[in-house]
């Protein structure tokens, strides 16, 4: 294979799977030009169009799909081969990419991770915190950080953190106001501050369980948001009850900002895990992460 071919099957697989010129340049570091250069120089060569473009999106023809299929098994293969040659050495290196909620980054990746890097300065860790589920695979990144209880049975899943409970809770002002609720059903007459995620398809569903009985109650209220600090800001502000994870409410309980309620229908579940697919070879980097954020109970 020519070098200029090499070079624009891989410029090619880039546009591919980022969908666009431009985060595809950036990506490899080169100009939007350029890339634009090498796919036109390539579909000219084989005589066939591999990306349908228009001034929003980037989509692969079926021709496309196919050879992108192709070249990403060949790539994928080079790159799991060149991650497992570091593994000969003794110093943790590399790029290692993490979809991650910004909770957990905040409360457990960081933390661990910060340290680990100081120790190791050929070691990069990129982490990009979304509020719904990511392909691991499909966006090439080298591991995923979410609730042990939502993870797929082919992934490989290492606990980072300890079990977690839900808390509903409300200021003091708020309960002036209204009556706590006693049970979830009481939810109905109160002001809920609703967070919507793209991984529940919509608005998240309060989800209880007391003595084996589990139930989701579709809360109502004026305010919707997408981020658990916003609606913990709005339970301060009195605005309505926030149903969070604990760990959050807990500080504010304490300095009695807030108050807790249902708290007998909040049973522990897992917490945060590190998962990524079985098959993934480990790089002396990604083995050193892996032993930085695994969860080690005290006592």
């Amino acid at each position: 294979m020519a070098r200029r071919d090499f070079n624009d099957l891989l410029a090619f697989r880039a546009v591919a799977m980022d969908r666009s010129f431009t985060r595809a340049a950036a990506r490899i570091g080169v100009s939007t030009s350029a890339m634009s250069h090498a796919i036109r120089g390539l579909e000219e060569r084989i005589g066939i169009r591999l990306l349908n473009r228009t001034t929003r999106s980037v989509v692969p023809t079926e021709a496309g799909e196919r050879l992108l299929a192709t070249v990403s098994a060949l790539f994928d293969g080079v790159e799991a081969e060149l991650a497992s040659l570091g593994e000969l050495s003794d110093r943790p290196a590399g790029t290692i990419r993490i979809t991650t909620s910004a909770h957990a980054a905040k409360t457990i990746l960081e933390p661990a991770l910060l340290p680990l890097l100081a120790r190791h300065p050929l070691l990069k860790v990129e982490l990009s915190a979304e509020s719904g589920f990511v392909d691991i695979v499909a966006e090439r990144f080298d591991a995923g950080v979410r609730l042990g209880e939502t993870i797929a049975q082919d992934m490989v899943a290492v606990p980072i953190g300890p079990d977690m409970r839900m808390a509903a809770a409300a200021s003091p002002d708020y309960f002036d106001r209204y009556p706590p609720p006693a049970t979830p059903h009481d939810l109905s007459r109160h002001n809920c501050i609703n967070l919507r995620f793209p991984t529940y398809g919509g608005l998240y569903a309060w989800e209880f369980e007391k003595d084996g009985r589990a139930l989701n109650v579709r809360v109502d209220g004026q305010l919707t948001v997408n981020d658990t600090a916003l609606a913990l800001q709005a339970a301060m502000d009195g605005f309505g009850i926030a149903y969070i994870t604990d760990d959050q409410v807990l500080p504010l309980i304490d300095a009695g900002r807030l108050i807790r309620v249902l708290e007998d229908w909040c049973p522990p579940f897992p917490g945060y895990h590190l998962y990524y697919p079985s098959r993934r070879q480990h790089s002396s980097g990604f083995a050193a992460v892996i032993e930085a954020l695994r969860y080690r109970a005290e006592g």
